[in-house]
């Protein structure tokens, strides 16, 4: 199994992006202790953006270590390759940004990020799971 150059560099620019995540669980833990003031609501939005920011940046290197494989075209292929990857961005995003300020008592309407991220995410997984099963198949016969 060969990975495409251009896969293997979004790979690598993914890994290199969970540092950012990494940097962003020491924000946390100085939330947790109090050195940074944050009401209920903006604890609770921080730790989901940071969790769904690890899990989706993962979850983009398993979908491009095997996407290549898969039988796609086209706008398919884009969003199968990419879908994950951008709702990385825009899940945590709308996490983090709805919530800014000092002592929100609801997130604010960039909460849309949120919504936008994961019908791009179900998009994404969609392309990628049918053109893993189209690729599986087509290997059988």
């Amino acid at each position: 199994m060969t990975i495409q150059p251009q896969t293997a560099i979004l790979i690598g620019v993914l890994l290199l992006a969970l540092i950012t995540v990494e940097s962003g669980g020491y924000f946390l833990t100085r939330v947790a202790r109090g050195a940074v003031p944050a009401n209920a609501l903006q604890q609770k939005f921080f730790r989901a953006g940071h969790a769904h920011a690890a899990v989706l940046l993962v979850l983009s290197i398993a979908v491009l270590g095997v996407i290549d494989q898969a039988a796609l075209a086209g706008p398919l292929d884009a969003l199968a390759r990419y879908g994950v990857p951008v709702a990385a961005i825009l899940m945590p995003a709308g996490f983090f940004l709805s919530v800014l300020g000092r002592d929100p008592q609801r997130p604010t309407r960039l909460i849309l990020l949120l919504w936008v991220g994961a019908a791009v995410l179900t998009a994404g997984l969609l392309a990628a799971g049918i053109g893993m099963i189209g690729a599986g198949i087509a290997a059988l016969g």
